[in-house]
């Protein structure tokens, strides 16, 4: 029975195949359980975090080639047809390209993850915390290129022809991806010029919100009413950017009418109030203008700038500005004026 032969092989060298293939799986889930159960406990003890990151890393590489080897071993054994017997191999060498190159991706992303990035976080600039994570992506998509390229030449393509061969389709979809290519490049212009950081609050066009992240594609905006807004950064090269938090200082203009029954004694008392007002006031700036500028349909103006330092909350000082003034002028008898008219009629005899 065992030496009948069915598609080109006997049923004991079938057999023999089959038990290596499920002995190199039962290996590399011993080899599994081995480094769970005894080297990473011993990793665990020392010092260094090296030790414990290169076995995270390699543990499952390790496993899958393991099973690579095995059945590449077990099909070497068995006989086949030229075309089917290359076919294999070259199935083979591409599987351990593949795995070889998810060794190496896992173990370039650990290390960004392990060292680099704790050292982004300890500096002041924002600029490493926006870029690393783009660096990672691309480091990664990097090595895969040349992994798929390594594993292609492996299985026998000629890379070269194949790439040359893709040269036109390549145009094609750089035309249909011209939109992908401008938000690429508006990232980069985000980057470099950096216009805004992470955390800022901007206005472009109708939006106006936080900055929650800033990616290759595209960037994240939180806007006052709450919603998340995803804009092209390609929208930011051709319109114009407002950084609200970069301002030095609020500007908040008042504008005041008295009554026209007000005297001028009243009008300076008025102005020494407001003057008092920001002198006093630690929220904010020294610089300010006040003037009574103009006599309106209806009332005296007055015109009151001032200017909130940063880190002070904002509607919170300018009620706090609005109430200390409508009881400074309700002390000391100062009418707000408000839309009147007087109609005089003439009666003749």
């Amino acid at each position: 029975m065992l030496e009948k032969t069915f598609y080109y092989n006997t049923l004991l060298d079938w057999s023999i195949s089959l038990l290596i293939i499920l002995g190199s799986i039962i290996a590399a889930k011993l080899v599994y359980w081995i480094i769970k159960r005894f080297v990473k406990t011993a990793t665990a003890k020392t010092s260094s975090t090296l030790d414990d990151l290169l076995v995270d890393t390699l543990e499952e590489p390790i496993v899958v080639f393991i099973v690579i080897m095995g059945t590449g071993y077990a099909l070497n054994l068995l006989e086949f047809p030229e075309w089917l017997g290359i076919w294999f191999e070259r199935v083979i060498y591409v599987a351990i390209t593949i795995n070889f190159t998810w060794l190496i991706s896992r173990l370039v992303d650990a290390i960004i993850r392990q060292y680099i990035v704790p050292l982004s976080e300890k500096t002041e600039s924002d600029f490493d915390d926006q870029i690393i994570p783009i660096a990672r992506k691309g480091i990664r998509s990097v090595i895969w290129i040349l992994g798929i390229i390594m594993a292609l030449n492996n299985a026998g393509y000629d890379v070269v022809a194949l790439l040359a061969g893709l040269g036109l389709g390549g145009l094609a979809l750089a035309m249909a991806a011209k939109e992908t290519v401008a938000n690429i490049f508006g990232g980069a212009t985000i980057f470099t010029d950096k216009p805004f950081k992470i955390g800022e609050r901007i206005k472009i066009d109708t939006f106006d919100g936080t900055v929650e992240e800033v990616g290759v594609r595209s960037t994240r905006i939180r806007t006052l009413e709450g919603r998340l807004v995803v804009v092209p950064n390609h929208y930011f090269t051709n319109n114009i950017v407002e950084n609200v938090s970069s301002e030095p200082t609020r500007r908040i203009i008042l504008k005041l009418g008295l009554t026209y029954d007000t005297p001028p004694e009243k009008i300076q008392l008025a102005l020494a109030i407001l003057k008092e007002l920001y002198t006093n006031d630690e929220a904010l700036s020294e610089k300010t203008w006040l003037t009574f500028d103009s006599f309106g349909d209806f009332s005296l103006g007055i015109t009151f700038v001032y200017y909130i330092l940063p880190g002070n909350d904002i509607p919170e000082v300018q009620s706090r500005i609005n109430l200390t003034i409508l009881e400074k002028f309700n002390e000391e008898g100062l009418s707000f004026a408000f839309p009147t008219q007087t109609i005089y009629t003439q009666i003749t005899k």
